[in-house]
């Protein structure tokens, strides 16, 4: 066997984004975090709030760090869910594992009865990177805003839930919780996300799955290729048609994709060959269109080469983009810069820079927010090794409590403000209101 020596790949250069931090750098510097005309929960609650999550700042830490050392992909997150859900009961809380058809989900709500909030954990880690998404610093902020809110909720006549939703990576577990009614008497929705900088709100994109299954007709490829019809040569016609799609797209629309299976040998005409596309798109009309223009390059592939052709969408749930709502992201915002963080403003940071997740679901239901808190530096990006490191070092520890106390105050300030409340549903029903997910992509 003769071995090329050219075998390893050429490095990216990182100038690209370096440039960009210079770019943003007056920018970020100049930026002025939203504020909020409201006054939310008053001073005494506020210290209630303050102490509880100083009190817990140890465990929520330990617990952080815990879930880093022993990462569980989505849907198998067993020994994360019962972790979280010890210490949720170690603080007098009654837990529900296993909800909403998923062995992992987790649910813990105060007693009560009123306006309903809640905070929402992850805690999936990726395949070969474990938190390299950061989850547990979601799943433990999470844990930490829902335990400071329950402190006070009981008295401010309402009620928080902590919600643990498996598989955000590509599982869509908040959507099937929906689907099967846990989020029906939940009126908002909050949860952060770590990152290389601290926003009140950034955009995630919309994403569908769509496998492309071609069927041909084998064939010896030597002997009576002219009896075959090549499945491979489709998918290959449908690879470039995408890529050359790509020229027409808006910005922020992302379309990726690879090869599941292009034949077993050479001398046989491939009979099957099957590729695997991701597509997303920042708002929900947009990638309605991406999926019917995807769709016509599929049935154009398989009509040219002669062959027929299967679109298998959404092995898992789509997901929406998420719709924002400034006005709760502006409570948010008021305590982080109390915490001596600068949550940034949307349009600072370069909003290319972000992907998908199944928070925008819930977002399109109830009012939510979705706010980074930054972790690592303005280079380091999501589902990688540095990310991972990041998630669970001093910086992604600080974030776990400087988010909890983040959480719990913004939740007792929707459960304690009444004109706060009636602002943010305004805001919800100004979008365009709650819509029916299940039905929109049809």
């Amino acid at each position: 066997m003769i071995r090329s020596e050219h075998a390893s790949p050429i490095p990216p250069d990182d100038g690209y984004l370096r440039s960009l931090v210079d770019a943003t750098a007056d920018a970020v510097a100049a930026a002025e975090p939203l504020g909020s005309p409201h006054d939310g929960a008053d001073a005494t609650t506020r210290d209630a709030v303050s102490a509880e999550i100083r009190a817990l700042a140890a465990e929520l830490v330990g617990l952080s760090q815990d879930l880093h050392a022993h990462p569980e992909e989505g849907f198998a997150e067993h020994r994360s869910v019962r972790a979280l859900g010890d210490l949720l009961e170690r603080h007098g809380h009654e837990v529900t594992i296993g909800t909403g058809g998923l062995d992992t989900a987790l649910v813990a709500t105060t007693p009560g009865s009123g306006p309903h909030i809640a905070v929402l954990s992850e805690y999936d880690a990726l395949p070969g990177l474990g938190h390299g998404c950061g989850h547990n610093v979601i799943c433990t902020a999470g844990a930490g805003g829902f335990l400071g809110a329950a402190a006070v909720a009981e008295r401010l006549g309402g009620r928080v839930s902590l919600i643990g939703t498996p598989a955000e990576e590509g599982g869509g577990g908040k959507e099937t919780m929906a689907r099967a009614g846990v989020f029906d008497d939940v009126d908002a929705v909050v949860m952060l996300h770590p990152f290389s900088h601290d926003i009140a709100m950034h955009p995630f994109l919309g994403r569908r799955q769509l496998e492309m299954v071609f069927h041909g007709v084998g064939a010896h490829a030597s002997a009576q290729p002219f009896m075959g019809r090549n499945a491979l040569d489709a998918a290959v016609a449908a690879y470039q048609g995408v890529a050359a799609l790509r020229q027409h797209l808006p910005s922020s629309d992302r379309v990726h994709g690879v090869f599941t299976d292009g034949g077993a040998r050479p001398n046989v005409v491939p009979e099957r060959a099957a590729l695997l596309f991701y597509l997303r798109s920042a708002q929900p009309d947009t990638l309605r269109d991406l999926a019917e223009r995807v769709s016509a390059i599929a049935r154009g592939a398989a009509e040219m080469t002669g062959c027929g052709v299967e679109l298998l969408w959404d092995a898992q749930p789509a997901y929406l983009p998420i719709r924002f709502n400034t006005t709760l992201a502006g409570r948010w915002s008021v305590h982080q810069v109390d915490a001596g963080r600068k949550p940034l403003p949307p349009g600072i940071v370069p909003e290319f820079l972000t992907g998908s997740t199944d928070l925008g679901n819930l977002s399109y239901r109830m009012p939510a927010i979705h706010p980074m808190i930054a972790i690592a530096g303005p280079t380091t990006a999501l589902h990688t090794k540095e990310f991972a490191a990041a998630a669970g070092s001093p910086d992604g520890d600080r974030a776990v409590v400087d988010g909890a106390l983040g959480l719990a105050l913004t939740a007792v300030d929707y459960l304690a403000d009444a004109e706060l409340r009636a602002a943010v549903h305004e805001e919800f029903e100004a979008s365009g209101g709650a819509l029916d997910v299940p039905a929109f992509f049809g």
